[in-house]
């Protein structure tokens, strides 16, 4: 049977109680061995990128250090910093749009600590949504971080933005895109179609695409190959398309290959990339953010069934 706790003394149990006490803040993040105590946030000014803005800074202070030590603590797994950034998004279009949004935390010199991505979805015209992301876990021995700047936005209209989690959109399948891989200015990034829905889904042959510009406008010059032995070997040899019929639950697989050699011409970056799995499928934008060079030229790879 538990042994009920004896009463404290007056005097202790104020002490204890001034100690448990501090100013509440709204979700911070768990400090932990080394990560100090939460300071409050500090306010930003910067004006941050397409209508996304840092609005304060919290980075916890250090706590100090004991004068002596008794006894050998074993290693622990590292602590989340505590390091943290509230945001803004404000819609200044007529229509919803989701966005993307990469913040980078720097130290005083300018150096990346480390960056984070975050969506916000559907936030209406005219609309401003908050949010906070976190830094996470450091580097042992990395440098202090003393700013989080917003890096890069990306923001597509929300009825064509990409649902890789979450409810199964109206279509029944959902399409996105990978963070893809870059080795010795090969580009290759893969294409998920999902059945998340209760039928069959069937495809047969390429993804159909669209490429756009910064204002989500037709970017011309571009060649669409079907397959990338004309860009590389690298990513295996083509092959016919076959027809793939996806029950639900199970994935397809395609990617989109290129090159980003830069000789003689105009370089074509082409941030978005509109994608409908079929004819008359509903699209999707992503955003693999294609730095095409002057090749002028983007390999698409058809539908696979994915190995499970």
């Amino acid at each position: 049977m538990r042994r009920p706790a004896p009463l404290l003394l007056p005097a202790l149990a104020a002490a204890l109680l001034l100690s448990a006490c501090g100013t509440e803040r709204a979700d911070t993040g768990t400090g932990g061995p080394g990560t100090g105590t939460p300071s409050s946030a500090t306010q930003v000014t910067d004006p941050g990128i397409d209508g996304v803005r840092i609005t304060s800074v919290t980075i916890p202070s250090p706590s100090p250090s004991p004068e002596r030590s008794v006894s050998v603590v074993p290693d622990r797994l590292p602590a989340d910093s505590g390091i943290s950034a509230a945001f803004e998004v404000t819609n200044q279009g007529t229509e919803a749009m989701t966005y993307t949004i990469s913040v980078t935390f720097t130290n005083s010199a300018g150096e990346s600590m480390g960056n984070k991505r975050e969506t916000v979805r559907a936030v209406g015209a005219g609309k401003t949504v908050r949010g906070t992301v976190r830094l996470g876990v450091v580097a042992p021995g990395s440098s202090s971080v003393t700013r989080a700047v917003v890096s890069d936005v990306t923001k597509v209209p929300a009825d064509e933005a990409p649902a890789e989690t979450g409810d199964c959109p109206a279509s029944g399948v959902r399409v996105f895109a990978d963070e893809g891989d870059a080795a010795m200015g090969l580009r290759v990034v893969g294409l998920h179609l999902q059945n998340c829905g209760t039928r069959d889904y069937s495809v047969h042959g390429y993804p159909l695409l669209e490429l756009l510009d910064d204002n989500r406008e037709p970017v011309d010059g571009v060649q669409i190959l079907k397959g990338s032995g004309e860009i590389t070997t690298g990513a295996g040899p083509d092959e016919a398309p076959e027809p793939v019929t996806l029950k639900p639950g199970e994935t397809a697989l395609a990617s989109l290959v290129w090159r980003n050699t830069t000789q003689s011409g105009t370089v074509v970056n082409v941030p978005y990339v509109r994608v409908r799995a079929k004819e008359g499928a509903d699209p999707v934008v992503v955003t693999p953010g294609l730095d095409l060079g002057t090749t002028g030229k983007l390999g698409v790879r058809p539908w696979k069934r994915a190995t499970q």
